[in-house]
């Protein structure tokens, strides 16, 4: 099973690397999560130069159907989060899996 990165593995991982302490660490890495989620909520989309792109969608009402009783029900309007990655972190990502096969 894969291991899920956390917070605190962020947080960790610059504390190696920076040498700052944990504490000052955590405010890092929580302040840069807070600024991300201050921008998608003003609705404007945040990239990350070689990693990728965060974008806001509107999707329109539609009909949708219960699959248990096939009954069509609405499905409301609504603004959704995608994520794109840049071909840089994608070109990593499938390096990375085709050296573990």
């Amino acid at each position: 099973m894969s291991k899920t990165l956390t917070r605190a593995d962020l947080s960790a991982s610059v504390y190696k690397q920076i040498g700052l302490s944990l504490q000052e660490c955590n405010a890092l890495v929580d302040s840069v999560i807070d600024e991300i989620c201050t921008s998608l909520e003003q609705g404007d989309a945040v990239k990350l130069s070689s990693f990728g792109t965060f974008n806001l969608r509107k999707k329109k009402q539609r009909m949708g159907r219960n699959p248990k009783t096939g009954v069509e029900v609405p499905i409301t309007s609504r603004t959704v989060l995608s994520f794109n990655a840049s071909n840089l972190l994608k070109a990593k990502v499938n390096a990375s899996l085709a050296g573990k096969k």
